[in-house]
């Protein structure tokens, strides 16, 4: 059953009663469009990573040092979600490694569910809007050759680490972009926690695999 049945059986709602807002939306896309056209395509040179993403850090902080009324703390939270929208997956990159999280669903930009150990709950991150989410459902499919546009409006593909993801715009979505994340246990489990579980019995995990008779 996809994550978004379980939502509804469970009785969550995608619908957000008082819309979270990004107060810094707005200055962290001015930011990001100043370094795609200060860094153009170097930007995106991937054999060159640790220098890029270095001169992308500088160049966000240089930025941020011009804008009056920040904290330091908000400062060093908007150039961490910049250069994570600018090298990863955005607000994801903080669920993506969490090995406790099996699913992640994105039902907008405003509401990010996460199934952990078998329990749903709503995270508190946000996308700054539906294209900031569009934007980053593009950067990932495309980064496994794959794509998602209006004549092509859903995808299902793999990530390098073999996460499922499947991911749904207009016209098929009427309520904006839908993204699905569903990760898969990197390790392999031990006979006593096949045991545990009830897939494998204690007679079939016998040396040999021969079962105990009767």
């Amino acid at each position: 059953m996809e994550l978004h049945e379980r939502l509804l059986q469970s009785g969550a709602t995608s619908a957000v009663s008082a819309a979270v807002t990004d107060p810094f939306a707005e200055l962290k896309n001015r930011i990001h469009l100043a370094l795609v056209s200060e860094l153009g395509p170097g930007l995106f040179e991937v054999a060159d990573s640790d220098a890029i993403r270095a001169r992308v850090e500088a160049e966000i902080r240089t930025q941020l040092q011009q804008e009056a009324g920040l904290s330091r703390d908000d400062r060093e939270q908007i150039a961490s979600e910049i250069a994570d929208d600018v090298f990863g997956y955005g607000p994801l990159e903080r669920l993506l490694p969490d090995p406790t999280i099996s699913e992640i669903m994105v039902n907008g930009p405003h509401d990010i569910w996460i199934e952990r150990r078998g329990l749903l709950s709503r995270t508190s991150l946000n996308f700054s809007d539906d294209s900031h989410l569009r934007r980053i459902i593009t950067k990932m499919v495309g980064q496994v050759g794959r794509r998602v546009d209006e004549s092509s409006p859903m995808v299902d593909a793999r990530l390098p680490d073999g996460s499922r993801i499947n991911a749904i715009i207009a016209p098929l979505s009427l309520s904006g972009p839908l993204l699905t994340i569903r990760k898969f246990d990197q390790g392999r489990f031990a006979l006593e926690e096949l045991i545990g579980i009830n897939t494998l019995t204690s007679d079939a995990a016998l040396p040999g695999g021969h079962m105990n008779p009767a």
